[in-house]
């Protein structure tokens, strides 16, 4: 049941060092109902506005002066754990994108995004979930996974809390099953499939499925394709 969404709209900062982008993305979100609370044009501005406006969501330029947006995540995330922040970026296989995941970015979005998209998004992850389009994410993840500069801190040695139903389900998230396609492949439910994966990010200490799908990756439970 997702009601939630018209009720109360996320509270959204916009941080990117183009002023056109930032107008153009707080245009887009205002005219369907989403409030943008503020902007910044770097990443120690965009840590100043989260801390002082707490935000729902942040959309963060991974490529900025003063502070680029991966630090300014590790930051907001680490002061502000109910924060999310969307990293915004100009290429699909941007290997900075693979570290946003890893340090718990919830997603990430071309800035070409289209303006329902953008405001889907944004709302999406402002109910506490992950934006992954599986293809690109999975690109991503294949091609960095290996040769990442950074991991996930607290990877876990081993899955041995996991039931045998549970990897499933997380090597299934790895693979960028979404979690309607999870619950016809398991012939599950789609609210089981959501328990299951609730219990996942439990027993790992993971934020979203965003990181579940670098585990799954950092643990071998998924390997990348060779080309």
């Amino acid at each position: 049941m997702t009601p939630d969404a018209p009720e109360r709209a996320p509270r959204v900062l916009i941080a990117d060092d183009q002023t056109l982008i930032r107008t153009g993305f707080r245009l887009i979100l205002t005219a369907r109902g989403i409030e943008v609370a503020g902007e910044a044009a770097d990443g120690a501005e965009a840590v100043a506005a989260a801390r002082e406006l707490k935000p729902d969501v942040v959309l963060m330029d991974i490529r900025m002066p003063v502070m680029d947006g991966l630090e300014a995540t590790r930051h907001i995330l680490g002061e502000a754990p109910g924060c999310r922040v969307l990293m915004l970026t100009t290429f699909d296989l941007d290997r900075y994108v693979y570290t946003a995941l890893s340090i718990g970015a919830s997603g990430f979005l071309l800035k070409d995004v289209t303006p329902e998209h953008l405001a889907a998004a944004v709302r999406l992850v402002g109910t506490g979930d992950a934006l992954l389009a599986p293809q690109i994410t999975r690109r991503l993840v294949e091609r960095y996974a290996t040769e990442a500069e950074h991991t996930i801190e607290a990877v876990p040695a081993d899955l041995a809390a996991l039931t045998p139903r549970e990897r499933e389900v997380l090597t299934l998230m790895g693979r960028g099953l979404s979690n309607a396609e999870l619950a016809a492949e398991l012939t599950l439910s789609e609210a089981t499939v959501k328990s299951h994966a609730a219990r996942v990010f439990a027993k790992l200490g993971l934020r979203d499925r965003a990181q579940a799908v670098v585990i799954a990756y950092e643990t071998g439970l998924v390997r990348p394709q060779v080309r």
